[in-house]
């Protein structure tokens, strides 16, 4: 089969190193991809937001399936595009994407459907939005209703810090107009996972639990990025609790989207936290998480290609997953989330100890490889055991050169 992939990220990166394991794959593209993808794919610049560009591309080269890594293109109908056009595609269409394009119907969906989640309110009035948050008190947490790349969620600890978060979103205009209304929720405290599916329609086929580091720095400390390393499974949930996520969580999802008029065919995550009250969503998303995708896909014995054509047909891919743990730890650009510089050299990691890497944030100038993002690159690693894992990209990490410009966690899976 000729397959493309839709991204230039560290989870296509991870998708398009699965699927390269797979004898069912004669060519493999990636658009536009990254320095470290072009290693396994054929890269085409082609943006991912270029709809006529990428339908006449799978056209050209008989693309047999397309999958879409980035929720951008998802929320603009990449899906129904493509679909139109008779080309096959695993991603969910423009109607069942908007469960993560705006926070305000997510949270009325989950309302409607009794999916366990934090109390809210919605707003775009500032002045309507302050008067919510003196009456309510701190901590809140304020989130931009449509996609600011994983930046739109503030987690406000103090008053003030709701009402800067405000200000940012509805009277600055920081993100535009994803951030033109606004959700406050709730506080929830607990241990927070995340909890991936491949799904088509009703059928729900959950993967291993897995955990993100949104914090910047150390200790969770610092602004909410999109994501500085993360850990699979998420060891400290029991089968009982799981097996609530799956039912009252993936599945009423999946029906509910099935009685809107909008089924959905893609990978389902939600992002939960564990409460004294059991499990609440704080976001879903309509496609694999990142950097969750990077710690999931390793640890999956099935050939993923096979996995999404069973899933597709209406089959259970009957999913095995390796008695393992995943860690990975993200290498940045110093200022990142916020400026950072572009075209830094990129340090070079061994790849010693069973480590392995995913490039993010990269591309390749002439005969180097340079910085191209915020996120550069994630170093991972599988050992029976998290502590060992952990151990081993450490090792890689703290022995590497030219790291000055550069800045990571020390705390993940920790």
């Amino acid at each position: 089969m000729n397959i493309l992939v839709i991204g230039r990220g560290g989870r296509e990166h991870s998708i398009i190193s699965k699927l390269v394991m797979s004898n069912r794959v004669s060519k493999l593209y990636a658009a536009p991809g990254n320095g470290g993808i072009q290693q396994q794919a054929e890269c085409v610049a082609i943006d991912e937001m270029d709809m006529d560009g990428l339908v006449a591309f799978a056209k050209e080269q008989a693309i047999d399936l397309t999958i879409v890594g980035p929720e951008n293109p998802l929320n603009a109908g990449i899906a129904d595009r493509f679909r139109e056009e008779g080309l096959r595609i695993f991603a969910p269409n423009e109607r069942a994407a908007l469960l993560e394009g705006s926070k305000q119907f997510a949270k009325e969906f989950m309302k409607k459907y009794e999916i366990p989640t934090a109390g809210y309110a919605v707003f775009s009035d500032a002045d309507e939005a302050k008067l919510y948050i003196t009456d309510k008190g701190a901590p809140l947490v304020v989130k931009a209703d449509g996609l600011a790349a994983g930046k739109g969620v503030i987690v406000a600890l103090t008053q003030q810090e709701a009402l800067e978060a405000v200000d940012d979103m509805l009277v600055s205009g920081k993100f535009a107009e994803a951030g033109a209304t606004v959700v406050i929720e709730e506080f929830l405290e607990g241990r927070e996972f995340s909890l991936m599916a491949f799904v088509h329609e009703d059928h729900v086929y959950p993967m291993v639990t897995s955990r993100d580091h949104k914090r910047a720095y150390d200790w969770d400390k610092g602004p909410n990025t999109g994501g500085m390393g993360a850990y699979a499974p998420a060891g400290d949930i029991s089968r009982e609790q799981l097996a609530f996520c799956e039912e009252n969580i993936l599945q009423k999802t999946a029906d509910g989207l099935m009685k809107e008029g909008r089924p959905f065919t893609g990978i389902l995550y939600a992002g939960l936290m564990m409460t004294e009250d059991g499990p609440k969503v704080i976001e879903f998303n309509t496609r694999f998480g990142d950097p969750e995708t990077q710690v999931v896909l390793p640890l999956l014995k099935n050939d993923l290609l096979e996995v999404i054509e069973a899933v597709m047909a209406g089959e259970n891919p009957r999913l095995e997953w390796e008695d393992s743990a995943c860690l990975g730890v993200v290498l940045a650009a110093n200022g990142y989330p916020d400026s950072y510089e572009k075209g830094l050299p990129v340090p070079e990691f061994s790849s010693g100890q069973g480590t392995f890497i995913v490039h993010a944030g990269t591309k390749m100038k002439g005969d180097s490889l340079v910085s191209d993002g915020g996120r550069v690159m994630l170093v991972g690693a599988k050992a029976e055991q998290l502590s060992v894992a952990s151990g081993r990209v450490y090792g890689v990490m703290h022995s590497a050169p030219s790291m000055e410009r550069y800045f990571y966690r020390n705390d993940i899976g920790i």
